[in-house]
Parts: C-alpha cells; sequence; structure tokens
C-alpha cells in the first residue's frame, strides 16, 4: 500500500480530483484523511468526505480516515455502531487511542482497523484477543508529528516495528510532501524526525527498510517532478536523478548500475561500450557525493566508464568531472542497488 493524503479543512475542487487521478496513475492506491477537524462544521466535513469517498470510488482508490469517538459523534455517527460506521462508505478506520478495546474488536469484524503503532501496549492486545477480534483486519500505524524535534527516533521506531512484526502485524507510517505543506506549522508531516524536509521518495523506501509495509505522504501534495520519481520507481522499478547541470548524453539514454555493486561509486554498466564523452584528461577537481565523472584515457582500459560517487572522493588526473547530481536527489543515491535503472533528468524539465 502506497498512500497520499487529502484534507477535508477545505471544499473539494476539480483541482483536488485531477491530484487524485494524478497519483493513482503514478502508483498510488490509497488515500488517508482526518475526520479530527474540530474547529469545522462537522456537517460540511461529513459533505466533503461524502465526495471524496464518492470519488474514490470511481477511481478504485481506498480510504482511510483517522477518528476518535468525539468526531464521529459530531458527526452523528456511534462508533460502537458497526452500520453507522460503515455508512461513511469508508475502507477503514485509524482509531484514537481512546476508543475502547471491545469497540475495536467488534469493528475489526467489519473493516481494517489501524491501531497507533507507537502506543499500543501488551495489555491492549491480550484484550483484543479476549474480544475475538479480528487480527487479520488489524493494523499499526504510526502518528505523523508537525512540530520539528518531535518526530521518532530512527532506532526505536526499528525496535517497536520488530516488536509488532511479532503479532503479524502491517505496519504504516508517514513520510513528509514537497509541494503544498500542512499547516498551521507547514514543517512537514514525518513520522521520523530525520524525514522532515528530505526526499520524499528516498524517505519511502528507507521506512521499507525498517519494517513499513505501508507508507503515505502526510502533506498535502508532492511537486511534479517527485510524482514523476515515484511513478519511474513504481513503473519501472528505475531511480530518477536530477542533474545540476544538462548532459544531454546521460539524459537521452537509458542507464543501469553495475550487477556487482561497487562500494564507493555507482558504474553505469552501459557507459565504456558506448564511449559518448571525451575522453581527454582535464584539470582534475574534487569529486563530492553525487559527481557524475567519466575515466579518461590515463585510466587505460576504464576510459570511457562514466560513474556516480556515493561518497566524497579526491580529485583523480585519471577522471573526468561532467556535472553533479542535484543536493535534494543524493539520498536515493544509497538506493541504487545492483542492476537498478537510473533516469537522469535535465534540471530545467523540473516542474514545480
Amino acid at each position: 500500500m502506497l498512500g497520499f493524503s487529502v484534507y477535508l479543512g477545505r471544499d473539494l475542487t476539480a483541482i483536488d480530483y485531477n491530484y487524485l487521478i494524478t497519483m493513482r496513475n503514478a502508483g498510488f492506491d490509497t488515500i488517508f484523511t482526518s475526520l479530527q477537524i474540530p474547529e469545522e462544521d462537522p456537517s460540511k466535513v461529513l459533505a466533503r468526505l461524502k465526495e471524496l469517498t464518492k470519488w474514490c470510488q470511481n477511481l478504485d482508490l481506498e480510504v482511510l480516515a483517522d477518528v476518535s469517538e468525539d468526531s464521529l459523534k459530531n458527526m452523528g455517527v456511534d462508533v460502537a455502531d458497526v452500520g453507522q460506521v460503515q455508512a461513511l462508505n469508508l475502507t477503514g478506520l485509524r482509531i484514537d487511542d481512546g476508543i475502547a478495546m471491545n469497540i475495536v474488536a467488534k469493528l475489526s469484524k467489519s473493516m481494517p482497523i489501524a491501531l497507533n503503532a507507537s502506543t499500543i501496549t501488551d495489555e491492549q492486545l491480550t484484550q483484543l484477543k479476549e474480544y475475538n477480534a479480528a487480527f487479520s483486519h488489524l493494523q499499526a500505524w504510526h502518528n505523523f508529528y508537525p512540530r520539528p524535534e518531535t518526530g521518532l527516533d530512527s532506532q526505536w521506531f526499528k525496535e517497536k516495528n520488530d516488536w509488532l512484526k511479532q503479532y503479524d502485524f502491517e505496519i504504516a507510517a508517514f513520510v513528509p510532501g514537497d509541494g503544498e505543506l500542512r499547516g498551521p506549522i507547514f514543517a512537514g508531516l514525518p513520522t521520523l524526525e530525520k524525514h522532515r524536509y528530505q526526499n520524499p521518495l528516498a524517505d519511502a523506501l528507507e521506512l521499507k527498510q525498517l519494517g513499513c509495509d505501508h507508507v503515505f505522504i502526510g502533506d498535502a501534495s508532492l511537486k511534479s517532478s517527485t510524482i514523476d520519481s515515484f511513478t519511474n520507481y513504481l513503473k519501472k522499478n528505475a531511480i530518477t536523478l536530477h542533474l545540476d547541470e544538462d548532459v544531454e548524453e546521460l539524459t537521452t539514454n537509458t542507464w543501469h548500475n553495475h550487477p556487482d555493486a561497487a562500494r564507493d561509486v555507482i558504474r553505469l554498466v552501459e557507459s565504456r561500450s558506448r564511449q559518448l564523452f571525451n575522453i581527454e584528461p582535464i584539470a582534475a577537481v574534487s569529486r563530492p557525493m553525487g559527481s557524475v565523472t567519466c575515466d579518461n584515457d590515463k585510466y587505460l582500459r576504464y576510459k570511457g566508464e562514466v560513474e556516480i560517487t556515493k561518497r566524497d572522493l579526491p580529485a583523480d588526473e585519471k577522471v573526468n568531472v561532467l556535472t553533479h547530481i542535484n543536493p535534494e536527489d543524493l539520498q536515493l543515491l544509497n538506493y541504487v542497488d545492483s542492476g537498478r535503472q537510473i533516469i537522469f533528468v535535465k534540471k530545467e524539465d523540473e516542474s514545480e
């Protein structure tokens, strides 16, 4: 499951509908929303939710909502009444800690229910077993954290996920967006503090490594260039790297990392056979992480090999520097594994 967020603090428009289509076409399949908006008129929130769920049915998207007993009550819904909850046409619920475990168990027999991954306890799990909860419908979702410095520690997060996996929970967490950030803090909505202001795709891939089955974009939108990067990863299994300076030979060809992945550099396996670049030696300069280089004549049999540095490397008279990866994409170098396709994109092609 890969999801994105749509919030109901304002009326939905055709722009929102088109965004749903764009994200679905990119490979996203689920929407997260929240019904906990105490400052809004509950009748308006309910009307917006009805419109959103209708759109999702048309577009074959699932939609899960963050709820509390009070937020549902304000909309005239009794959380203990399964029929009333189902009438909201939601795929599932992400429930507040205040909802009793007997109600959670009851709801779980009718729809997916997400518990708070960070706070769930052994005692609550025991209660859910006693109430015959449908554990196949239970998931564990971490929160996102709007305030800087309050996001989770990565090591603690991994340990918590390992514990949850012992009970066969599917785990979800959030990465920040890089388009329209959600207020009132406007500092991103990550689960992990280290992910705040970072590359959303790289963050999502790290969450997968840390045991998450499902990843959601916490903020209201992504830049179109970031959506393209997700699309290339999901549809082509490719990592997209934006260049600081355009090199046409890179952007107009297909590239892959060498099957035997190196520690210090990404070696473009097609480069030596193509011989696309001038291999006369030029002034040697340092090669900071993200430098795109070409081995020159002095490297003999390696001449013409194009590489991307995965760490800072010193100047080498046998290596010419061609261009650099945009700093926003440097995290993605960690995910260019053996044989991975790489798509280079011109900086001026980036759409905000």
